[in-house]
């Protein structure tokens, strides 16, 4: 257990993209290449007439309970699911928040700007972290765990995560990438039978639209009352819940269920070309179940400095709690981009 800070929580992937980095091939950043598309692109350019009026939310609010079998008191629409880790950490009233790690970063960092102590659990290498429920201590009353987990890419099994469960506790699970796992296996997302579960999810990955900024919050009545009366006026944009409605929308989610399937293949691909650098010592967490992998490899900060070099941008490891610079996050791409990854990382590493 530490809860000394330790890590750059406000580094992100698209840092690896910005200013020199914007000329190199992206796989750093955890969005869906190509998108969003173009009915997509369409559907929000047709909204911009209604600018003059204020955003309402009621339709794309309705939209997402329905995609979720929810009543829309369950409901709360965001500017992306960080700023539901924001209205989390600032309205609820916790005394020892509990985020288990290596995760996404924005929940301790949002905790700690509002004043809060907070405790990490550490899942480990050796153990491919998985999560162990018995490793969160038993007065945690807020308990935060991504899944399938950023950046490590390991998918908890859903009766291992709602066994965190307990009276008295709020259980906030991050689903921002389950869309991107074939039939959504050990989802809780639409679950009213678990204790204190608030469930985060995202439409700016899988969609392309982290310009855009639109998430959801699926949680018991009162959570979402008490998370909206944390939030400004009109949070969400007219453009951005028009992108909602439209996302969770039959459509949408046919061709999210393709993207997965690709998105897997893909991903196959990826594992089995790092495996022939087994030899230097690469090693891949695994099963990955996300649109990411995470490696360890030695020199891991020279290798990803050299591979800037070379044209190609990877998301540091060491910015997670839980790991160093010897481990790097690969967004999952096409088979051609990375296919040109492999040949940039065989010239990368150390002679």
């Amino acid at each position: 257990m530490r809860t000394e800070p330790g890590h750059d929580l406000r580094h992100h992937g698209d840092a690896e993209v910005r200013d020199d980095g914007s000329a190199l091939v992206d796989l750093a950043v955890n969005v869906r290449a190509d998108t969003p598309p173009d009915w997509l692109r369409e559907h929000i350019a047709g909204s911009l007439g209604a600018l003059a009026a204020y955003p309402d939310g009621r339709d794309a609010r309705a939209a997402v309970a329905a995609r979720h079998g929810l009543t829309v008191e369950r409901v709360l629409l965001t500017a992306g699911a960080a700023e539901a880790f924001v209205l989390l950490a600032r309205a609820l009233k916790v005394r020892r928040p509990v985020v288990v790690h290596p995760q996404f970063t924005e929940p301790e960092a949002a905790l700690r700007d509002a004043g809060h102590t907070v405790d990490r659990v550490l899942l480990r290498a050796e153990d491919g972290f998985r999560l162990d429920p018995a490793a969160v201590p038993e007065d945690a009353d807020l308990v935060v765990i991504g899944n399938p987990t950023n950046p490590t890419s390991v998918l908890h099994p859903a009766d291992a995560v709602t066994r965190l469960a307990r009276p008295g506790r709020t259980l906030v699970v991050d689903e921002a990438f389950m869309d991107a796992v074939p039939g959504e296996r050990e989802a809780l997302a639409g679950r009213t039978d678990v204790p204190g579960l608030v469930v985060l999810r995202s439409l700016t990955k899988t969609w392309g639209l982290a310009g855009l900024r639109i998430g959801y919050v699926l949680a018991a009545p009162e959570t979402v009352a008490e998370l909206e009366r944390a939030q400004p006026l009109w949070p969400v944009s007219t453009p951005a819940l028009a992108a909602a409605e439209a996302c969770v929308a039959p459509r949408a989610l046919a061709e999210a269920a393709h993207a997965a399937h690709r998105i897997a293949a893909d991903r196959a691909h990826l594992v089995a070309g790092l495996g022939r650098f087994a030899p230097a010592g690469l090693r891949v967490v695994g099963p990955a179940e996300g649109p990411f992998v995470l490696v360890r490899l030695p020199h891991g900060a020279a290798v990803r400095h050299r591979l800037r070099g070379l044209g190609y941008a990877v998301r540091r490891g060491d910015t997670f709690p839980g790991l160093d610079e010897e481990w790097l996050r690969l967004a999952v791409r096409d088979r051609a981009t990375t296919n040109g990854f492999l040949r940039a990382l065989e010239r990368a590493l150390p002679d």
